[in-house]
C-alpha cells in the first residue's frame, strides 16, 4: 500500500480505528465539514471489530453504567445499527433455562446479538474504511503515534514527523493500556485502572452445551461477579493471544458459510476491583499472565474437567480418543493443572459457577471439557472525565474499552459519537 502524504494540521485526529475511533469518525465526517485523519499503527484496525465481530445491541451489555442511561444508548445504537448493518441472530426456547437460573439465583439476559465471523470481518472493516475515505475523513494505516506533545496540540509519528490538530481522540484498545497511561500521564490527567477481569475459556462439544442453538451468546450473571462472555459456536476455535510479557487466550468463530466442527467456546471471567496496596488491575493481569509464562514454559495451560475434579494435572497423554473424545483446537496450549497458577479465590468463585451453570445446563461440565487459561481482560484506564463527552482536558479526549467508557463493539462506537458531539458543538458540551 503507498504511503499517503499527510497534512501538517488537521481539525481531528482520531489514534486508532476500531469501533470507538470509527464512530467518532463517522459522527465527524457526515455532520461537519472539519479535516479529519485516523491514525492505526496496525495493517488494519484490530480488536473486537477484527477478532470475531460480535456485536450486541441491548442495553446494559457493553456500556457502564457510570457512563450511560438506557435512553442514551438505545438511540445512539440505532445509529450504530445504520453503519455496521447487523443480521440480529434467532433467539428462541430461552425462558426454560431463565426459570432454571432463577432458582439458584442466577440471571440469563436476553440480547440482541449479530456475529459477522473471523473470516468475513476484514472485509466489513475494509468497507466501512471505504466509506470515510469517500466522506473525505484521511485513513493513515501502518502509521504510529509515538507520543503527544503536551498541551502544544502536536503529536510525534514514529518516523518523526510533526502534526498539529484542533482536538484530538484517544481510541486505543485495551492492548495500549500503557501507551495512553504515558500520554495522560504526559497531560497531567488523573486516572485509575484497578478493575480487571480474570478468568478461563471452556472448550466442550455443542451436544453438552445446546443452549448455543437456541440464543447465540448467551449473558449469564453469576453471584460473586461472575459471568459468562464471547461465546462461539458453529465453526469455533480458540486462539492464542500475545500481549506486553505473557499470552492470554481468546474465542474465535467463523461465518456460517464454514463447515461447523460442533464444539462451542466461552470464557468465565470474574470481574475484580483492587484496593490498595495493589491498585493496578493492569499490573495484576500481567503478574498472572507471566506467573503462567514460568510454569507453562512460554504458553497457556489446560485441563480437562475429569482431571480437575480428580484433583490431578492433565498430562499430554490423558488427552486420548476415549472418553476424552475431541481434540483441544489450540494445540499450543500445555496440558498442566489450573490449581498451581490460578488464585483460588478466583478459581474458587469460577468453579462454582461452572457447577451453577452445569445445573442450568446439563452437560457442560463433561469429563472432557477443557478450562484454558489465563484470559485476561484488562478493560479500563479510567480517566477522570471533565464532561459526558469524555473529554479529558480542552481539546482531548479518550473513549473505547482502554478507557472504560465501553466494554464491547457496540458501545464502543456509541462512545465514539459522544466524543465526536463534544466536538461538533463544544458550548453545549460544557452544560
Amino acid at each position: 500500500m503507498k504511503k499517503m502524504e499527510l497534512k501538517s494540521y488537521y481539525d481531528v485526529i482520531i489514534v486508532g480505528s476500531g469501533p470507538s475511533g470509527l464512530g467518532a469518525a463517522f459522527r465527524l465526517a457526515e455532520k461537519s465539514d472539519k479535516s479529519i485523519l485516523v491514525l492505526e499503527k496496525k495493517k488494519i484496525c484490530s480488536g473486537g471489530l477484527k477478532n470475531d465481530c460480535k456485536q450486541n445491541y441491548t442495553f446494559p451489555v457493553g456500556f457502564p453504567l457510570e457512563h450511560w442511561t438506557k435512553g442514551e444508548a438505545d438511540e445512539l445504537l440505532l445509529e450504530v445499527k445504520r453503519h455496521l448493518n447487523p443480521k440480529i441472530e434467532n433467539r428462541i426456547n430461552v425462558e426454560k433455562y431463565q426459570k432454571r437460573a432463577k432458582k439458584i439465583g442466577v440471571e440469563i439476559l436476553s440480547i440482541d446479538q449479530a456475529h459477522v465471523g473471523t473470516d468475513k470481518s476484514t472485509e466489513l472493516i475494509k468497507g466501512l474504511i471505504k466509506k470515510l475515505e469517500e466522506l473525505g475523513v484521511s485513513i493513515a494505516l501502518n502509521t504510529e503515534v509515538k507520543e503527544l506533545k503536551g498541551f502544544k496540540k502536536e503529536i510525534v509519528l514514529s518516523n518523526g514527523d510533526l502534526i498539529s490538530f484542533g482536538n484530538i481522540i484517544l481510541a486505543c484498545g485495551r492492548a495500549d493500556y500503557d501507551w495512553v497511561q504515558k500520554q495522560m500521564d504526559t497531560l497531567g490527567v488523573k486516572y485509575s485502572d484497578n478493575i480487571v477481569d480474570i478468568g478461563i475459556r471452556v472448550e466442550t462439544k455443542e451436544e453438552n452445551y445446546p443452549i448455543v442453538k437456541d440464543y447465540y451468546d448467551p449473558k449469564i450473571l453469576f453471584p460473586n461477579k461472575v459471568r459468562t462472555f464471547c461465546t462461539n459456536s458453529g465453526c469455533a476455535h480458540i486462539v492464542r493471544e500475545k500481549y506486553k510479557g505473557y499470552y492470554s487466550v481468546n474465542g474465535h468463530s467463523l461465518s456460517k458459510e464454514h463447515k461447523p466442527n460442533n464444539l462451542v467456546n466461552f470464557a468465565m471471567l470474574k470481574t475484580i476491583r483492587l484496593t490498595e496496596p495493589v491498585v493496578s488491575g493492569q499490573q495484576f493481569g500481567k503478574i498472572l499472565g507471566e506467573m503462567v509464562m514460568q510454569l507453562s514454559g512460554g504458553s497457556v495451560i489446560m485441563q480437562r474437567v475429569g482431571d480437575f475434579r480428580l484433583g490431578s494435572r492433565s498430562k499430554k497423554e490423558t488427552f486420548n480418543s476415549d472418553l476424552y473424545d475431541f481434540k483441544p483446537t489450540l494445540k499450543s496450549a500445555v496440558a498442566a493443572d489450573l490449581s498451581l497458577s490460578m488464585p483460588a479465590k478466583i478459581l474458587r468463585d469460577i468453579w462454582k459457577s461452572l457447577k451453577m451453570l452445569d445445573t442450568i445446563i446439563p452437560g457442560v461440565l463433561h469429563p472432557s471439557t477443557i478450562l484454558y487459561y489465563p484470559e485476561i481482560k484488562t478493560y479500563s484506564n479510567r480517566p477522570e472525565f471533565k464532561n459526558r463527552h469524555f473529554l479529558v482536558k480542552d481539546s482531548y479526549y479518550i473513549i473505547g474499552d482502554g478507557a472504560g467508557t465501553s466494554r464491547g463493539i457496540t458501545a464502543a462506537w456509541a462512545s465514539g459519537i459522544r466524543a465526536a458531539d463534544g466536538i461538533l458543538d463544544p458550548v453545549k458540551s460544557t452544560v
